[in-house]
C-alpha cells in the first residue's frame, strides 16, 4: 500500500510539473534519423535467470543481434543494450515512472497495458505518431495482423501508444465427462446466462461436483474481476468505464451481482472456495480432478495449468475431456456492440520513450520485435496465443483450444480500463462479489459498492441508476 501511495503521488506530481525535465518534449520525428552511430536501450520486467527469463534471453540473443546486423547493412553502427528487471509489478512500474519523470529511461519500454492511460494522462508517454510520424506508423504491415480489439490494449483515447506484446482470452471451460453423466452435449455452447445456469442445474445432480466456478471475493484478487465480474458486465452491454465515468449502482452491475447470487445462493457454486487464500489454485486442482463442471478462465488454464506433462494441475486426459465455449452475453445480442458472446483479455505493450535520441531507429527496432519472425522466435516452439493473426494461424494449427481463442475470442474481446483508478475500482468490485458469496443480497452488495466507488473516484465520475 505504501508503494501504491508513493506511486500515486509521483504520477500526480508529474502531471502538474508542466515543462519540467520529466515532461516528454515535443518530439522531433526526424531527430538523428540520419545518424551513422546509434545507441538504444530496451527495458522490460524480465531478467536472465529470473523473472520472465525466456523473454530476456529472446531480446539479448535474438532481437539485438538481428537489429545490429540490419543496421550494419544500412551502414549504421548500432549498440543496443537490454536493461532487464526482475522486480514485482508495482516496483517495476515505480521505476518506469521515475525514469520518465527525470527525462531518462530506455528507448523502448515494456509496460502492462492497464498502465497506458495512467502514464498518458500524466503526459509521461506520447502516441507513436507524435514520436515517429503518423505516416511511418500507419505504414507498418504489422497492424493488419493485429486485430483491432487487441490493438486497443496499447491505445488510449483513440491513439496508439505502443505495440501489443501478446494477449490471451477468457472462455468457459467444461468437463466433458461430467457433462456426459449429466446428459449435457459434448459440443456445449450456451447462448445466455439462463442456459449457463441450466447446465449448472443439470450438473448439480451429480454427487461431489461443484457445477460452476465463477471467481469471486477479495482472496481471489484480480482473478475475481477478470475471470468473473468484467466478462459478465460486458455481457450486459456496457463496459466498466465509458467516457470517463464508472458504472456504479447501475442495472448492469446489479444484474452481474444477481448472477453471483443465483450461482452461490443456490448451490451451483462453492462460496467457501471463494474465501480461501488459495481458492483459485484449489479450483484448478478440483477441475483437473473432475470435481468442477464449468470454470471461466483464460487460456492459461489450458496451456499451463492442465498441461498433461508440466502443468501445475496436470490432467492426463485434458485433450479428450476438456471442452471450451464462448462466454455468452446475458441474452443474445445484449453484449457490448450488440454481440452474442463476449470475453476479456490481458496484455502488455512495448512503447517508445518520447525522450529517445533516436526515435526513428527505435521504431525500426520496435517493428522488428513485433515481426512475424521475431514473435515465432520468442515462442521457441511453444503453442501460445500471440498478438499476430498470421503467427497464430501457423503456430496454433495443432492446438484446437488456442486456435479457438485466436480465431473466435480475440475479435470480440475487451480490455480493462487503462487508467490510474482502475486498481481501486477493481478492489471495490471484488468486495462486492465477496459480499454476495458470504450471504448478502445483490442489492445490499450493490449499495455498498456504490459507496466505495464514490469514495474512490468521486461522485462526478460515477454513473448509477
Amino acid at each position: 500500500m505504501r508503494r501504491r501511495a508513493a506511486l500515486g503521488a509521483l504520477v500526480a506530481t508529474t502531471m502538474v510539473l508542466s515543462g519540467c525535465l520529466g515532461q516528454p518534449q515535443n518530439a522531433d520525428t526526424a531527430r538523428n534519423a540520419d545518424a551513422t552511430e546509434i545507441s538504444l536501450t530496451i527495458t522490460g520486467n524480465a531478467v536472465a535467470g529470473g523473472k520472465n527469463a525466456a523473454k530476456a534471453a529472446w531480446v539479448t540473443d535474438w532481437v539485438i543481434p538481428r537489429f545490429v546486423e540490419q543496421q550494419k547493412q544500412k551502414g549504421v553502427t548500432a549498440t543496443v543494450r537490454f536493461d532487464g528487471n526482475g522486480a514485482g509489478d508495482e516496483d517495476y512500474k515505480t521505476k518506469i515512472a521515475l525514469d520518465l519523470k527525470t527525462g531518462g529511461g530506455a528507448d523502448i519500454m515494456g509496460i502492462d497495458g492497464i498502465w497506458v492511460g495512467e502514464f498518458a494522462g500524466g503526459s509521461q508517454i506520447k502516441p507513436l505518431e507524435e514520436i515517429v510520424g503518423k505516416d511511418k506508423v500507419e505504414a507498418w504491415e504489422g497492424w493488419k495482423q493485429i486485430p483491432q480489439a487487441v490493438q486497443s490494449v496499447g491505445s488510449f483515447e483513440g491513439k496508439r501508444y505502443g505495440v501489443p506484446d501478446g494477449t490471451d482470452g477468457r472462455v468457459l471451460f467444461y468437463n466433458k465427462k461430467l457433462f456426459a453423466r449429466a446428459g449435457l452435449p459434448a459440443d456445449w455452447q450456451p447462448r445466455s446466462w439462463d442456459e449457463l445456469l441450466s447446465a449448472g442445474e443439470a450438473l448439480k445432480r451429480l454427487p461431489g461436483v461443484t457445477p460452476i466456478q465463477l471467481n469471486a471475493g477479495t482472496a481471489m484478487g484480480e482473478a475475481a474481476t477478470m475471470q468473473g465480474v468484467l466478462p459478465m458486465l460486458v455481457g450486459t452491454g456496457k463496459p466498466l468505464l465509458t467516457d470517463g465515468k464508472w458504472q456504479g449502482a447501475t442495472s448492469n452491475v446489479k444484474d452481474v451481482l444477481g448472477l453471483y447470487q443465483r450461482i452461490y445462493g443456490s448451490g451451483l457454486g462453492d462460496p467457501l472456495l471463494q474465501q480461501e487464500a488459495k481458492g483459485r489454485d484449489k479450483s484448478f486442482a478440483q477441475f483437473a480432478d473432475n470435481k468442477i463442471g464449468i470454470l471461466l478462465e483464460s487460456d492459461y488454464l489450458w496451456r499451463s495449468v492442465l498441461e498433461p506433462t508440466k502443468g501445475a494441475a496436470k490432467m492426463a486426459d485434458r485433450n479428450s475431456s476438456v471442452g471450451w465455449a464462448l462466454v455468452p452475453a446475458q441474452r443474445p445480442g445484449s453484449g457490448v456492440r450488440g454481440q452474442d458472446f463476449v470475453s476479456m483479455s490481458g496484455g502488455s505493450i512495448n512503447l517508445i520513450n518520447a525522450n529517445s535520441k533516436y526515435p526513428a531507429q527505435a521504431w525500426e527496432l520496435l517493428q522488428l520485435m513485433n515481426s512475424a519472425e521475431a514473435v515465432k522466435a520468442r515462442l521457441g516452439g511453444a503453442a501460445q496465443v500471440t498478438q499476430r493473426t498470421d503467427v497464430n494461424n501457423e503456430v496454433l494449427a495443432g492446438d484446437p483450444m488456442l486456435s479457438f481463442v485466436a480465431q473466435k475470442v480475440l475479435p470480440i474481446t475487451e480490455y480493462r480500463p487503462g487508467v490510474a483508478d482502475y486498481t481501486r475500482v477493481s478492489a471495490a468490485l471484488q468486495q462486492a462479489t465477496a459480499d454476495v458469496v458470504s450471504g448478502k443480497t445483490a442489492q445490499e452488495a450493490l449499495t455498498a459498492y456504490q459507496a466505495a466507488l464514490t469514495k474512490v473516484v468521486g461522485e462526478a465520475k460515477v454513473v448509477s441508476g
